[in-house]
């Protein structure tokens, strides 16, 4: 009789799956490229915004970063619970709901009346987009030959890069025009007819069969066979560190632009994130040189970029810091991929549980110390800011010394 771990369906060694340059990749490659625009855009949309939060809403910068460390720290927990979902749901169908919810509820932010009502959308939210990041990774492993997974992981990172930027860029272009009340909404229909060409272009599982019923015990034996895996764990760790790093430096230095010397607008301030399109670049070439370099080296040198990069936003000089910001950004997009990919080679088996964990320790890293960077800001300037994040660069790196990876 089969168990329901025996039911599971796993990557096997002889199984080929979809190859790169196939017209199932490409599809593929499109499908999972909206995927992670709609919900990466609607994620980030709020930071660009921040500033506007706290004079809409007379709140400090502290409590406008609520608006994203909710959204991340419900998105958090929920993909742990949907890496289980999925498993009865399917793992196309549960990724579209999450995507077509999260973005009408992103119009229903933009309707918002109050504070708190806008927090408690945007919790919500974040909770629906848990269906999202853990389930696309666990397809990945699942469908992609393995020969390609790391060039894959990267392209995917590389299309949650792009969402990210046009969230956080389209956000500041479209309050030129509109009030962001108005550009939240847009971002919402937009957001709805990705999910639906998503729905389309998606080839269907043919490695994962999804079963009736939610076993529990089974997953959470699942979830501590990789918990007690030493080699996930500090993979975990470092995706912890990565997302501290990143969203502590991004939510920050918006109010440190928009404030004197500089005093930016909202919509030149969101132009810095374009250097995103380094993340987009830096993401996919990072899959490509592991085979050459190995993990390690590569994730090592993506740590030495943010570090590099930021010190130099530590200068008054405005080309400085947006050339420190496209460090930092490249730098994490590197590690990140690498990262990512880790995670699979280091699990054996139920590498959607893997993945989950992964990425709950990734976004209670930016749910976590996003908010708490608030503090440093408040007492300590961007200085302070600055300070932590190399602390955290330094730790990170350290967890990536004698790691062994399983290829």
């Amino acid at each position: 009789m089969k168990t329901q771990a025996d039911a599971t369906p796993l990557v096997q060694e002889d199984y080929l799956g979809i190859s790169f340059g196939t017209k199932s990749f490409q599809k593929a490659g499109i499908a999972l490229f909206l995927l992670g625009f709609a919900s990466f855009s609607l994620i980030y949309c709020v930071q660009p915004l921040l500033p506007a939060f706290t004079q809409a809403f007379h709140i400090t910068p502290g409590t406008s970063a609520l608006a994203l460390s909710l959204t991340t720290g419900f998105l958090a927990f929920s993909i742990v619970l949907s890496s289980a979902f999925s498993q009865a749901l399917g793992r196309k169908g549960l990724m579209f709901c999450s995507m077509s919810l999260a973005a009408v509820l992103n119009v229903l932010c933009a309707m918002s009346s109050s504070w708190h009502l806008l927090l408690i959308e945007r919790a919500v939210e974040g909770f629906i987009l848990g269906g999202v990041p853990a389930v696309a990774m666990a397809w990945i492993a699942e469908e992609i030959n393995p020969k390609h997974l790391a060039k894959t992981m990267g392209l995917y990172i590389a299309g949650t890069a792009f969402g990210g930027m046009m969230g956080r860029v389209g956000m500041g272009l479209l309050t030129e025009y509109f009030s962001w009340r108005m550009a939240m909404a847009i971002l919402g229909v937009l957001c709805f007819i990705c999910a639906f060409g998503f729905l389309k272009l998606l080839p269907a599982s043919k490695n994962f069969v999804a079963k009736k019923g939610v076993n529990f015990s089974f997953h959470i034996n699942a979830w501590k066979a990789h918990l007690n895996n030493p080699q996930l764990l500090k993979v975990y760790g470092i995706g912890f560190l990565l997302t501290s790093i990143f969203v502590t430096l991004f939510n920050y230095i918006t109010f440190r632009l928009s404030a004197q010397p500089y005093m930016l607008n909202q919509t030149q301030i969101s132009l810095i994130f374009l250097s995103y399109s380094f993340g987009i670049i830096s993401s996919s070439v990072a899959g490509s040189l592991v085979e050459k370099l190995g993990r390690q080296i590569i994730m090592r040198f993506g740590f030495i970029m943010m570090f590099i990069g930021a010190l130099f936003t530590l200068s008054m000089n405005l080309f400085a810091i947006i050339i420190g910001v496209a460090f930092v950004t490249t730098g994490f997009f590197i590690a990140h991929s690498i990262a990512s990919s880790n995670v699979s080679a280091n699990a054996k088996s139920f590498k959607g549980h893997a993945t989950s964990l992964y990425l709950l320790f990734y976004y209670l890293g930016s749910s976590i110390v996003g908010s708490l960077g608030g503090y440093a800001w408040q007492y300590g300037g961007w200085n302070a800011v600055v300070i932590l994040a190399v602390v955290l660069i330094a730790v990170a790196t350290l967890l990536t010394l004698n790691q062994k990876i399983r290829l």
